[in-house]
């Protein structure tokens, strides 16, 4: 692939750009609106300091997360002044050597942890919005060969033939700007290792195929407050552990099938079994390549557990030969799934030993 340096290993920035009026205490109508305190934020919350920080730690790239709603005025009018702190965030990616994915993290009709707030697939205006959202920036970075687009973060549903087609219009409108711009594209199923078996496959020496992964979904969000299952659970999981029944136990309280029948330790044989399809991805498209776009645990779970979490990931992505990129620098302080890889004052990696991690070195 041409122009495809600085994409071993990745940090993602959530809370600048996204994860924006997503939680159930504000009204439906309010939901999608932008204040002057959310303008406010984003002028100051990441800093120039902040990339230079992040490059320090090993990373080769950053991807950005960014809302529809934040970008986007009113449908197809765009505010320009997150356009410029588009180009400031690329300008100091390119001053500190990283590269700069820009992701469409939360699109309208497509908001992956607020049940209900999707449609997108089935919606000729919002596909037509996303797809000139899409074009327009394409057309603003149109000198800068490095930026790489990354179109959806979590596709919320099954509806994989849905969600090619819109994909597909969405890349052959870019390439009639840019034969070479380097796209990441993504499967349906909250882009679980699953959701790549119904990717659709382009002979296009530029587009990047992506994954996520959170499991066990009971430890990456323990006690978090935007899965009501965990909040209401409300205990603390190790890992690696034998006392596989806290595990069970989890499902057991909503009623679910048993999803460990076979195992007695949840631990790295579990995650090699469940991004198996991963593997399988890169076995069966070997020229092709293969990114694990997020994966990361909630900021409260026990720093340990945490790194031996991070530590086996890593593990398995070194193993397939697949780049990847940890989720997050830095959440929020109000944000219900909060991730940060980093204090919230100093904004210093928390541990020597998870800096390590990230790195590669384990």
């Amino acid at each position: 692939m041409k122009n495809l340096h600085n994409f071993k290993r990745g940090m993602g920035i959530g809370g600048w750009l996204t994860n924006y009026k997503r939680f159930n205490v504000l009204p439906l109508e309010h939901r999608m609106k932008i204040t002057e305190g959310d303008m406010e934020h984003f002028r100051t919350y990441i800093t120039e300091r902040d990339i230079e920080y992040i490059a320090s730690l090993g990373m080769d790239h950053i991807r950005l997360g960014f809302d529809q709603i934040v970008i986007e005025a009113e449908p197809y009018t765009y505010r320009k002044e997150i356009v410029n702190i588009l180009n400031q965030f690329v300008y100091w990616c390119e001053k500190y050597n990283v590269r700069p994915i820009l992701n469409m993290h939360k699109a309208i009709g497509n908001y992956c942890d607020i049940p209900g707030e999707n449609g997108l697939i089935q919606d000729e205006e919002l596909k037509n919005r996303f797809v000139e959202l899409w074009k327009m920036l394409e057309q603003e970075f149109s000198e800068n060969k490095d930026v790489v687009f990354e179109l959806l973060n979590e596709v919320v549903n099954n509806d994989s033939k849905g969600w090619n087609s819109l994909a597909r219009h969405t890349i052959d409108e870019i390439r009639k700007f840019n034969k070479e711009r380097i796209i990441i594209l993504g499967g349906t199923e909250w882009n679980n290792p699953p959701g790549l078996d119904h990717v659709e496959i382009y002979d296009d020496e530029h587009i990047i195929y992506t994954f996520h992964c959170y499991a066990p979904f009971e430890f990456t969000h323990q006690q978090g407050v935007l899965s009501w299952t965990n909040l209401y659970y409300n205990r603390k999981m190790p890992y690696p552990t034998d006392d596989i029944e806290r595990y069970r136990d989890f499902h057991r309280l909503f009623g679910d099938e048993n999803p460990y029948p076979d195992i007695t330790r949840m631990d790295i044989e579990f995650l090699r079994n469940h991004m198996a399809p991963a593997k399988r991805f890169r076995e069966n498209n070997p020229d092709k390549i293969l990114w694990c776009g997020e994966f990361g645990t909630i900021r409260h779970c026990n720093i340990k557990y945490r790194e031996n979490w991070m530590r086996d990931m890593i593990t398995i992505l070194n193993e397939w030969d697949i780049p990847y990129c940890v989720w997050n620098y830095l959440s929020t302080p109000n944000d219900g799934n909060k991730f940060s890889l980093v204090d919230d004052e100093n904004r210093i990696i928390l541990s020597e030993e998870l800096k390590k991690i990230i790195q590669g070195n384990l």
